[in-house]
Order: C-alpha cells, then structure tokens, then sequence
C-alpha cells in the first residue's frame, strides 16, 4: 500500500512533527508499505527526506523569521498535486495549526484521499481549547475554571487583571489553538500577567486563563477505542513545557502511573468518553491534572500526539506490550476502518 506521510508543516511544532513522522516512516517501511514524505508547507518545492530528517527538535519552537518561509498557502498546492494521485492513505502526523486542527484533514476530504485520526470537525474542536472546555462540562468532565479573551477585543490590561483576579493565582495563560506547550506560562502575580499575555499573543488571537490546579500530572492514550495505561508526568523542575517535553532527560515518565488500579480504571474510563464525546477517533491522548482534592481535571484532547521518542502514546503502548511498530500498523488499519 503506498502511504504519503504528512509531516513539518507552518505550526511552530514543526520540528516536532519532523521528529514523529521519522519514526513512522521507518515503522511503515518494516510493515512494507511504500512511503512518500510530503511536507504541506513547502508546496512543490519538496526535499528529500534526508534534509528533512536533519532538522531537529530543539529546546524552544523554531524562530519566527524561518517560519515566515513557510506558508500556510502552500498546502493547497500540496494537496492538489501529483504528489497524492496514487496514494491509498495519507498518515498524518502535523501537530498543531493547519494540521491538527481540520485544516488538512478537509484538503484530502475534497481530494478523497483517506487519512489517519479524527476528522474535520473533531479535530477543529479538540484544538479550540476553549470549545473543548465548554464541551467537558456539557459532558460532566470536570475542567478548571477559565476565561478567555480575543485579542484587541477588550480593555487590556485592566479588565483581563480583574477576572484573573476573580479565578485566583497562580493561573495558567494559553493561546488557545497551539500545542507542545507553545507559549504557555503559569502565572503567580499579577505582575507576571502582561508579559505571559504579550507571548500568548504573538501565537493565537484567543488567549485562555486558566485556573492552575495544583497536583499530579497524568495522561491516557487511546488506540481505537482502547484506552493505554495511564501515565504520570513528572518534570524535574518547574512545569511541562516545550523544554521539558522534548529534552532527553528532563522530566520523569512513570507508566503504569502509581496510583490505585480503580483511580487508574476510572482515569481511563474518563479519558475514553471525552474523547469520545469531541467526536475523535482512531488514536490520541486526553491530559488530566489531577488535583489535591482527588478530582481529575482534564486539560485537553491530543487529536494527532506526538510519537518522538520521548513521546507518551508509544511509551503507554509498551506498557500495555505493543511495539511502536505494532502501534502504527493499528492506526493505519483503523484508519482504514474508518475507527
């Protein structure tokens, strides 16, 4: 079967998803299939793979001036060439805006080429944190509260310092469609809120805030309609941002996480039917805190996770006995499904 793996991409995740697809595309090739690798972002002007697979992830997303090279516009031209003529099923592994969000799934939707993951509209609503959010609590998941502003819609700072104030520091500010932690900050005054709200800015016109809960950090893979074994994340300091998510031998990875077997059980039995509940399917990651009360708050739904190296669906996946290679020949067969 000949499979166009989707990788790089305009997001600031880029190298992110350059360093999922690498392994993909080698786990594709062991299952003998024949790949392609086709980077929306650089339109017809594609590179071979080597000169992709050269660009790594670093300990921040890639500066602005690159990205500025590499246009959003360009996946129509990806989508519409040649390059998709003959492909039986497109793995996308873009993390991120344009990828992860709908964007591409409705470009191979109008060119008919089946693809991997949720569709258009679960994907579109999984990356809009604040959509998400207003659908946990449709669902009684619980969430922490929130509020959200659009960018030059509102007084800044004055009236946003006042509902950060009503939520309570510390609190965590978001742009509200980025991944891998972009931009993110836990804010612990006031006096730390402009500067967190000016990054924020530069990455989404919607910025959340959200109340920060205080606790454990865990996370539950889905394969199909499978949830993993749950994983606890814990960062050697500070908290799980871009750095710590891609530097080796930053952060603590226990899976099966060491809580008890009915909160682990109840975890994933949550993290099914959110997913579930956004209309995703195939695979993903839902992210919970897990909070000195004992709730489970969940953060948000991963429509296309990462699988570096160091990412947690393949680390779940072994737990659960499954070899990353076995993991993306379930996606692909599921996809295939239409599960």
């Amino acid at each position: 079967m000949k499979i166009a793996v989707l990788l790089g991409g305009s997001s600031p995740e880029r190298y992110v998803s350059i360093s999922s697809g690498k392994g993909i595309v080698k786990a594709l090739g062991d299952l003998g299939h024949d790949t392609i690798v086709v980077d929306p972002a650089l339109g017809r002007n594609q590179v071979p793979e080597s000169a992709l697979f050269s660009q790594t992830v670093g300990d921040r997303p890639p500066v602005d001036e690159f990205m500025a090279a590499m246009s959003p516009r360009n996946y129509l031209t990806t989508v519409e060439s040649q390059l998709f003529d003959d492909v039986d099923l497109a793995f996308i592994i873009l993390h991120g805006k344009w990828g992860e969000d709908g964007t591409i799934q409705s470009l191979l939707e109008l060119r008919s080429v089946k693809y991997t993951g949720s569709g258009v509209t679960a994907s579109a609503i999984a990356m809009d944190k604040v959509m998400s959010k207003k659908l946990f609590m449709h669902h009684g998941t619980p969430t922490a509260e929130w509020f959200d502003y659009r960018k030059n819609s509102v007084p800044r700072p004055e009236l946003v310092k006042q509902e950060a104030r009503k939520i309570g520091y510390p609190n965590v500010v978001k742009p509200n469609d980025q991944g891998s932690s972009v931009a993110i900050n836990i804010v612990g005054s006031e006096s730390e809120l402009d500067r967190a709200l000016d990054e924020a800015e530069e990455f989404s016109e919607v910025i959340m805030i959200e109340k920060y809960v205080t606790g454990a950090e865990m996370t539950v893979g889905i394969l199909g309609d499978e949830p993993l074994p749950v994983i606890e994340i814990r960062p050697h300091e500070g908290f799980y941002d871009y750095k710590h998510k891609y530097t080796k031998g930053m952060t603590d990875y226990l899976v099966p996480a060491p809580i008890d077997k009915s909160f682990s059980l109840k975890l994933m039995e949550m993290a099914l039917k959110t997913f579930s509940a956004l209309g995703c399917k195939t695979f993903g990651r839902v992210d919970f805190r897990v909070g000195t009360d004992g709730i489970p708050y969940c953060l948000e739904v991963n429509t296309i996770p990462g699988m570096t190296e160091t990412s947690l669906v393949p680390k779940a996946a072994a737990a659960a006995g499954m070899s990353f290679t076995e993991v993306v020949d379930r996606i692909v067969k599921l996809s295939l499904e239409g599960k």
